[in-house]
């Protein structure tokens, strides 16, 4: 099977984010297809280090390292972990951070990974390739526990009803097949149909809330803003990519906080025992950067991207003060 090359999304302008320049040190903390680190040394004569929990990834990785010899270091490890993983090769600060939050193309294009149901595989959706699987979840929750992890992780308004035709399905043998999910799923809900208004398959949600919930990609995430904050040096820059609401509420969320511009608290409320906190990040545009519709054309999966950016000052992290 042909799987659709990597293509970095908002690449143009992650690179004016980090504005990489000679001599500069960078994490790209979800390496992926290597394509944000490709654009990193090729853009100056820069050092990254590139993270990615999957092995496949970093096996991957190898012969973009031969292309830069002695500019390239490749970590197998969570990006939640990075200021850890750097400081064993001796570094403690680095001039930016890029985080593309989400699924590979090469890990949706792999029917074995079973992160899609475009084409049948095992239902596995473990990026590090051990741990439990999105089979042993679906076989093995009870009907209200998979019913809130479709509504949590999915924000499926019809949790309910998959849940319980999935309990349902699994009483005839397990389920153990990205098709037979897709069909479950379709099936309770009902196919798109040709020439309606949504192309969207509707196990998209039960795909996406099962793969969260077996990777602990929103805790991840939430670990690995806080790790950024202690590893940028003042004036480091950092680049965030979500595809989706939840990872983009909770990077919003954070950099609103980090930049001291949360909503006052109200007259009416007791003053806060604590004195606020000086920000640790400033924020050099209100909102979030979206792909052009050319962009969109030539690569599809750019449409819910969205890129967050901010600037590190020089308070110390939260966690320090």
């Amino acid at each position: 099977m042909m799987t659709m090359a990597h293509v970095p999304v908002l690449c143009a302008a992650v690179r004016d984010a980090l504005a990489p320049a000679d001599g500069e040190r960078f994490v790209d903390g979800t390496f992926g297809g290597g394509g944000y680190t490709r654009m990193l040394l090729a853009a100056a004569r820069t050092e990254v280090f590139a993270i990615d929990r999957d092995p496949d990834a970093i096996a991957r990785g190898r012969a973009l390292a031969t292309d830069y010899p002695g500019r390239l270091t490749l970590i197998e490890g969570r990006f939640s972990e990075m200021d850890r993983l750097l400081a064993a090769y001796g570094v403690t600060a680095v001039d930016g951070i890029v985080l593309d939050v989400g699924v590979s193309s090469q890990q949706l294009d792999d029917p074995e990974r079973g992160f899609s149901f475009q084409a049948d595989g095992p239902l596995d959706m473990r990026m590090e390739r051990r741990g439990e699987s999105a089979a042993d979840i679906v076989n093995r929750a009870d009907e209200s526990a998979l019913a809130d992890i479709l509504r949590r992780y999915g924000e499926e308004r019809q949790a309910r009803r998959i849940a319980r035709a999935i309990v349902a399905a699994r009483r005839a043998g397990p389920i153990e097949r990205t098709s037979q999910l897709a069909d479950i799923v379709a099936r309770t809900l009902g196919r798109p149909r040709p020439g309606g208004r949504t192309r969207t398959h509707p196990a998209t949600r039960t795909f996406q809330a099962l793969r969260i919930l077996v990777n602990d990609e929103l805790g991840e995430l939430e670990r690995a803003l806080r790790a950024a904050e202690r590893l940028l040096r003042p004036g480091g820059r950092l680049a965030v990519v979500c595809f989706h609401s939840l990872e983009d509420r909770i990077v919003k969320s954070f950099l609103a906080e980090r930049a001291g511009r949360l909503p006052a608290p109200s007259r009416h409320l007791p003053a806060p025992a604590a004195p606020p906190r000086a920000p640790s990040f400033s924020l050099p545009r209100k909102g979030a950067i979206r792909p052009d519709e050319r962009e969109i054309a030539t690569n599809p999966r750019a449409r819910s991207a969205r890129l967050r950016v901010a600037i590190r000052t020089s308070a110390p992290a939260w966690e320090e003060m």
